[in-house]
């Protein structure tokens, strides 16, 4: 993880602590909001933990809708943070409940977003820490790569594992995307249960999206 000093972790502590709301969720691309401010985008398998990570950044219990049932977000939904930056829940993937057609729909969607969205500051791409990157995710990193949109890993979960442990899945996935031209050379480590890595998260993501430059 990136190294911040104290007034950037406040700052964004500051940032993370006022007015969130969803905004709206589109299930076609002519549907997205206007692009007039920043926005970061979580991206992941289903169920790794995205509604959940959105929660903790801003300290809400139900902001983004959880669900233990894999596949439940079928559409872009947007959330803004103080009217400056967009917080983005994209579809997840990976699951196979849904027809192929139907997957295949709102999979596209998300492609379609991260290809056009000239807003978009960076993706955050949610990796269980139990389990470390898997074929599965392997096109989602192409994709990003394809788009050329700046993403940086992040780790979920952490909490369910040693930290040792967590320590050595964050290394050999920053290893595993060294090569990567689309991602950036860091690796977060999180829980949002306990918390763990949420304050730097934070100050990562108003440092992409510079809100907090002077």
């Amino acid at each position: 993880m990136d190294d911040f000093t104290d007034e950037e972790i406040e700052a964004a502590r500051v940032l993370f602590s006022r007015r969130a709301e969803f905004v709206m969720g589109a299930a076609k691309i002519e549907q997205l909001p206007e692009p007039d401010r920043p926005e970061v985008a979580f991206a992941g398998r289903s169920n790794v933990g995205k509604s959940s990570l959105i929660n903790g950044l801003v300290g809400m219990k139900a902001l983004a809708r959880a669900s233990t049932e894999p596949g439940r977000t079928r559409e872009v939904n947007f959330f803004s943070l103080d009217d400056r930056i967009r917080l983005v829940d994209l579809p997840g993937y990976g699951w196979a409940k849904a027809s192929k057609t139907e997957v295949r729909k709102f999979q596209n969607l998300g492609r379609d977003y991260l290809r056009g969205r000239v807003t978009l500051s960076r993706v955050y791409l949610l990796i269980d820490a139990r389990h470390g990157l898997k074929p599965v995710d392997a096109e989602a990193l192409d994709a990003l790569d394809l788009a050329a949109v700046s993403y940086q890993i992040v780790l979920t979960k952490a909490d369910k594992i040693k930290p040792a442990e967590a320590q050595r899945t964050a290394e050999s996935t920053l290893k595993a995307i060294a090569k990567r031209p689309a991602a950036y050379p860091a690796v977060a480590v999180t829980s949002s249960e306990k918390g763990t890595g949420l304050a730097e998260l934070r100050a990562a993501i108003a440092r992409a999206t510079g809100v907090l430059a002077d």
